[in-house]
């Protein structure tokens, strides 16, 4: 293998880091991803180390382009491009005929309408507030007393979700605290907070407007429960494509592929 048939993307996320490296036909020859922790630089350096190693070049003879929010701190990357356009790129990639992309991590969510071509035709972002993003959800699983994996399968069980009004974490959480006072089922519990951010989500895609089909990226794109209550509220089905936590890395090593100068 040599590193002109090899192309590397890199998702510097604010949770996790993900690296995906792409062979010189587009097809997926490697992923792999970390916590960032409190150093991001190092957890990047440790995902592009892993994805030289399976292309069998040192690392700074990958090319690799760099996302998400930690991007400026990849050291060497070609040149760093904006989540917006990765997961777009990534997403359309993965499901050729989507108009909405609808990405929920750790830290973030976001909705993006694409023209017909794949371009960005609008966009809407939360990055300021914890309610809408997988760290809501991270925090009340926490108060619940169940571990994040387990928070979908327990709000699938419910056949009536508890009324959670606030989509503000703080002011969630002190509810959840009161209705596990007032004896409310946990699954309820669990079903209702499904529900209340799934009403912050939608509001983020009906800003740029939602024109199907609609891709469902992110880690949280990996609860079932979430997948059913945010189509239910957006009236449309999602489709989720194969490890949707990648798409932001994917996006970023296919514009490595087209971008990069071939490596003698």
């Amino acid at each position: 293998m040599t590193a002109a048939r090899f192309f590397a993307g890199l998702d510097a996320g604010s949770t996790t880091t993900k690296g995906v490296l792409l062979d010189s036909e587009g097809a997926v020859v490697a992923r792999f991803f970390r916590a960032s922790g409190p150093r991001p630089r190092d957890s990047a350096q440790a995902v592009r180390e892993q994805l030289a190693a399976q292309a069998g070049v040192p690392a700074d003879r990958l090319p690799l382009v760099a996302t998400g929010y930690g991007r400026a701190q990849v050291a060497g990357a070609l040149k760093t491009v904006t989540e917006i356009t990765c997961h777009a790129l990534g997403a359309r990639h993965l499901v050729p005929d989507c108009r909405t992309v609808i990405d929920v991590g750790g830290q973030d969510s976001k909705a993006i309408r694409l023209a017909p071509d794949g371009t960005v035709a609008d966009f809407a972002m939360n990055d300021k507030c914890a309610a809408g993003t997988g760290r809501f959800l991270e925090i009340m699983a926490d108060r619940l007393g169940v571990p994040m994996q387990y928070l979908g399968t327990l709000a699938a069980q419910a056949k009536v979700p508890a009324s959670v009004s606030s989509t503000c974490a703080v002011f969630a959480e002190s509810e959840v605290v009161s209705l596990l006072a007032d004896s409310v089922p946990s699954d309820e519990i669990a079903a209702g907070l499904h529900e209340a951010i799934c009403l912050r989500i939608a509001a983020l895609a009906n800003r740029v407007g939602i024109t199907p089909p609609v891709a469902f990226t992110g880690g949280v794109a990996l609860n079932p429960a979430m997948v059913s209550a945010l189509s239910s509220r957006l009236g449309s089905r999602l489709v989720v494509p194969p490890d949707p936590q990648l798409v932001g890395a994917l996006g970023a090593a296919l514009v490595a592929s087209r971008t990069a100068q071939i490596i003698p």
